[in-house]
């Protein structure tokens, strides 16, 4: 009698062979997507340090008027920061209130600056941004047009 050989059948080396295949596509295919994410999560990461840096930059200053600046950084990202005076004037508070004229009022106290930070960058095809607000208080420089 003949005894049985061992070993495995060209089927199942080529089912084996399969699954292998399969497996490690979608094993390559979950870690360059990890990479992708990593990526696009550190391009953030340094946009939000640019932003903060700027934010930082703008509440430095004691005085303020409504501005828009702009500008690059070195590597790519460009930068826009805008102030925007919040104050109401005592007549457009009255007007927005329904009530034709008023007395006047005591000037605020403080001045309240809106202060917006965009921090934009290219990525691939597409433009990504991040952006940051804040108010602060300053002192208001009054312009020529007395704004």
């Amino acid at each position: 009698m003949r005894k049985p050989a061992d070993g495995f059948t060209l089927i199942e080396v080529l089912t084996a062979m399969m699954i292998l295949a399969i497996s490690l596509v979608t094993i390559l295919q979950l870690f360059s997507g990890g990479l992708r994410s990593a990526a696009i999560s550190g391009e953030y990461t340094r946009a939000v340090f640019y932003a903060r840096e700027k934010m930082e930059e703008m509440l430095l200053y004691d005085e303020m008027r409504d501005t828009a600046l702009e500008g690059d950084f070195e590597d790519g990202y460009g930068w826009r920061a805008e102030t925007r005076y919040l104050n109401p004037e005592p007549d457009e508070e009255a007007a927005r209130a329904g009530r034709p004229e008023s007395p006047p009022e005591t000037p605020w106290p403080l001045d309240l600056f809106e202060i917006t930070v965009e921090v934009r960058w290219r990525e691939a095809d597409r433009e990504r941004s991040v952006t940051l607000q804040t108010v602060h208080a300053a002192k208001r420089i009054e312009t020529e047009d007395g704004a």
